[in-house]
């Protein structure tokens, strides 16, 4: 009862926390941006336990867990089906509602956020699965290299039987202190979140400048949130409600702490311990399957992007008066994503991989041009997706792993019988 009241209370604190952000941030800009620090302190706290959570969480895992390579086979399987739903219902939205048509294209320089990423190839994406500096991706917050290579160190320790044990006890007491952390990161929510959005508010230069960047790109803006709420409300409880059984809105009230803070930081990556600690604690998921499964899929389930990427790229096309025939629309469904795989899980990620699909239908990169004023407000809203499409995966991996095992301990009954 008291952990139902201390956790009812926390997500009204981050409810608050988003509004008296946005009503600071809106009405008063200047100061808005002068509380910039609270935010900025709390995204930093979480970035920094982000890195050991996710090392030392796979590492147990691949330890603890016997057939660690179906389990990655499922969670590879959802996430490219649930992206590729994403992709198709953000083509089907932008097709329909047509947001570039007529639009005036607005023409400059390259966006400074992927300058040097003109010439990124899917080859270059792949080459960073493998890091020859452990330390220099760390400090560069990239995700993928060491999940890779804490599933190699987690696999050669499980290797050694026995001789391990010493390992798995210190990785144990480790995860332990990580959540602890976790927990005290956690109490600073709302004052993060407030700090956050009146910060980003503030810069955009309050309410009234954000509305009318809403209204500039009116269509574009509805176009990628009419997407992004048709998967996040309907397509991913569905999929939670027939494979996992679970009821939805019980689901997601479990998983809101995780869900403000995706909205908040735009970062999957450093919504990591929030979402942890939602999923396992709250939602009662297996920690065999949240430890593994919920880092990868920071990293590489992105569907609020993929969709995003397929709207975007298809609103450049319109606003330039390229018309994309069905050979290149079915080149923009599997680059884009390619690409959601490859984005990294922080801030506006997904410009710099829209790149690829850009080039692979000939389409300017200038073009990224058109969507920069809003991107900030956009990538919220996929952010969101992105992590409560993580949560959903681990509910259905889950109830896969409790059917199997199941079904063995009636096979092995069968058996001694």
């Amino acid at each position: 009862m008291h952990r139902f009241f201390k956790r009812n209370n926390l997500i009204i604190g981050i409810l608050m926390g988003v509004l008296l952000g946005g009503i600071v941030g809106s009405l008063f800009p200047e100061t808005g941006t002068k509380l910039g620090f609270l935010g900025t302190l709390f995204l930093n706290a979480l970035k920094m336990i982000v890195i050991p959570l996710i090392i030392v969480s796979i590492t147990l895992s691949i330890m603890k867990v016997g057939n660690i390579g179906s389990l990655g086979l499922k969670a590879l399987a959802y996430y490219l089906v649930t992206t590729a739903i994403a992709v198709f219902i953000g083509i089907v939205i932008v097709t329909i509602i047509q947001p570039g048509v007529g639009s005036d294209v607005f023409t400059g320089g390259m966006p400074e956020v992927i300058k040097g990423k003109e010439n990124l190839r899917v080859v270059h994406l792949i080459q960073t699965l493998i890091t020859p500096n452990l330390f220099k991706s760390a400090a560069e917050f990239q995700i993928l290299p060491l999940i890779i290579v804490s599933i190699i160190f987690g696999a050669a320790f499980a290797s050694l039987g026995k001789e391990s044990k010493l390992a798995l006890d210190i990785l144990n007491l480790i995860n332990k202190a990580i959540m602890k952390i976790v927990h005290w990161i956690i109490i600073f929510t709302p004052i993060g979140i407030f700090g956050l959005i009146a910060n980003r508010l503030g810069l955009a230069g309050g309410g009234s400048e954000v509305m009318s960047l809403i209204m500039e790109l009116g269509k574009y803006v509805l176009s990628v949130i009419l997407g992004l709420f048709i998967h996040g409300f309907f397509v991913l409880p569905t999929i939670l409600f027939i494979f996992a059984k679970r009821n939805p809105i019980d689901y997601i009230s479990k998983l809101s702490e995780a869900i403000f803070t995706a909205f908040a930081t735009a970062s999957s990556s450093a919504t990591l311990p929030i979402t942890m600690r939602g999923v396992i604690d709250d939602a009662k998921i297996s920690q065999k399957i949240g430890r593994f499964v919920l880092p990868l899929g920071a990293t590489i389930n992105m569907d609020g992007t993929a969709l995003y990427e397929a709207v975007a790229v298809i609103f450049i096309a319109q606003s330039y008066g390229i018309q994309l025939g069905m050979g290149e629309l079915i080149i923009v469904f599997v680059t884009a994503n390619l690409a959601a795989i490859g984005a990294a899980g922080i801030p506006e990620a997904g410009l710099v991989t829209m790149v690829l699909v850009l080039q692979a239908v000939g389409l300017p990169l200038e073009g990224i041009g058109l969507i920069l004023a809003v991107d900030w407000l956009l990538d919220r809203f996929r952010t969101a997706v992105n992590v409560w499409g993580d949560c959903v995966g681990a509910a259905v991996l889950d109830r896969f792993e409790y059917d199997e095992t199941i079904h063995d301990e009636k096979i092995s009954l069968a058996g001694s019988g």
